[in-house]
């Protein structure tokens, strides 16, 4: 028998309401007697479910509706209409029960106190959560080790610097060991090396635990490394649901190829497709999928080939061009 999934939602909504005022001083003063509002759906009928394990990517352009939808899953923010659940639970009715058992991290937000010791910080995380005393010194020892910040728990959180503060939220986020995790860009504004710490630090706890999570990132690398299926929003709507190779396959039709020539190419030679870079030795075309074995052959006949590869277009190029799709789409839709 099937197991329940562990996060579901069905149609969830949000509208916010704002005020639009008229400009000049009749128009603030014609608002005091008839105010004009907009009403902008953040989600629009917003439904999936994630079961036991996964780890999926939530991707949308700024203003897409993820972190909405986030905060709904939290109980942060009520819908306006639709339903979710959550281990079973109504995030909506705020359950004590449910609050035990997930995390919200969102990377342009602290949850540590800046004037304490991280160490003192996540003390009080512990006596907000109730947590025994050894749970508490086995899951810090666990999770400062995986991160490698032992020797940062004595400093001052404001002293930290970015990464290693990330790190110290991460592990406020789940030593009470929840059992659904929500990241809103948790390496946002992080070096490199930061960046594939937590990665790797993310992979791993999920592996372990088999935490469910739900992520929201701008960096692709993120998404690849981390999520075997993603979930495209733009405009509060989900309009794809899948593996990110089936978004590959779904959104692009064309594929890149790359040449290398031992002598340069003939002055009369017309590359194939569209050239996206191009040197003395080498070229770098998009051409139509159809095409691509006509464009090989072109291309070790015009010139002295000494290496020659097909591949897919890079996957944060093909989502930037899904979503500057969608924007048209929708700028079409709202032309009167």
């Amino acid at each position: 028998m099937s197991q329940s999934p562990v996060i579901e939602t069905r149609d969830l909504t949000k509208i916010f309401r704002t005020y639009r005022k008229e400009a000049g001083l009749m128009g603030a003063f014609r608002g005091l007697f008839h105010r004009e509002y907009t009403d902008t759906k953040a989600a629009d009928s917003v439904s999936f479910s994630v079961g036991e394990g996964e780890f999926v990517g939530f991707l949308g352009p700024n203003g897409a509706g993820k972190t909405t939808v986030l905060k709904m899953l939290s109980g942060l923010l009520q819908p306006s209409s639709g339903s979710a659940s959550v281990l079973g639970y109504n995030p909506a009715k705020r359950p004590t029960e449910l609050k035990r058992q997930f995390a919200l991290l969102m990377g342009q937000k602290n949850a540590l106190w800046w004037d304490l010791p991280a160490r003192e910080s996540l003390e009080l995380n512990r006596a907000i959560y109730g947590i025994e005393r050894t749970e508490f010194e086995a899951t810090v020892g666990e999770l400062s080790e995986l991160l490698d910040v032992r020797d940062k728990m004595g400093v001052m959180v404001r002293e930290l610097s970015l990464g290693e503060r990330m790190k110290m939220e991460l592990i406020a986020a789940l030593m009470h060991r929840p059992k659904v995790l929500f990241l809103d860009e948790p390496t946002i504004g992080l070096d490199v090396m930061s960046q594939k710490k937590v990665r790797e630090f993310l992979r791993e706890y999920n592996r372990r635990h088999k935490v469910v999570t739900l992520l929201t990132s701008h960096y692709m690398q993120d998404i690849e490394e981390l999520c075997e299926r993603v979930i495209l929003i733009d405009h509060g709507r989900i309009f794809f649901d899948g593996s990110l190779g089936e978004v590959v396959g779904r959104f692009t039709l064309t594929k890149i190829i790359e040449a290398d020539f031992s002598a340069p190419l003939p002055e009369g030679f017309t590359p194939p497709g569209v050239v996206l870079e191009r040197s003395p030795l080498s070229i770098r075309v998009e051409v139509p999928r159809a095409e691509v074995p006509k464009a090989c052959t072109a291309l070790l006949s015009g010139g002295q080939v000494i290496d020659l590869s097909v591949q897919e277009v890079p996957i944060e190029e093909v989502i930037r061009r899904v979503f500057g799709s969608q924007q048209e789409e929708h700028r079409l839709d709202s032309l009167p």
